[in-house]
């Protein structure tokens, strides 16, 4: 259930906190591959399962850019921030893939709020998302995400 703060205001006072954590989310053959035509990386790991299956993973994974990149969706079911003007990605501070994410397999995101900043067009927030793969020892993704608000 997507954790709401009314206010910018309300998330800051949550900072050092668990947000809480994603729905599982499977990651298709197909995401990947749509994700290889975008961005032009076509390796064989992510897009030949057949050559895939004989490599080190045992079958085809997704690029770690592609794990990345379902933050926004992963996030959206951890929280959200109301009576704000905007939100918008400003970075991130470190991501790691410390393992892989098969295709086929389940993923979900937590979000820990490490901290909040004020600046000039509102508050910088720095948040950490732990993702992991079910069933896996260890992390898939690790990002410390930074996020700008303005208030309304």
């Amino acid at each position: 259930m997507t954790r709401v703060f009314d206010s910018i205001d309300a998330l800051k006072a949550v900072a050092g906190q668990e947000l809480g954590t994603s729905d599982w989310m499977t990651v298709t053959q197909e995401q990947v591959n749509t994700f290889a035509d975008a961005t032009g990386d076509h390796q064989w790991i992510h897009v030949d399962p057949e050559r895939a299956a004989k490599g080190p993973f045992g079958g085809p994974i997704a690029h770690g850019y592609l794990t990345l990149s379902l933050l926004p969706v992963l996030a959206a079911e951890i929280y959200s921030v109301e009576n704000i003007a905007f939100g918008m990605n400003y970075g991130a501070n470190k991501v790691r893939f410390p393992s892989p994410v098969p295709v086929g397999s389940r993923l979900r995101a937590t979000a820990t709020l490490k901290e909040t900043n004020d600046i000039a067009i509102g508050t910088q927030v720095v948040i950490t998302f732990v993702i992991e793969v079910e069933g896996a020892t260890k992390p898939v993704c690790i990002a410390e995400v930074v996020y700008v608000y303005a208030g309304a």
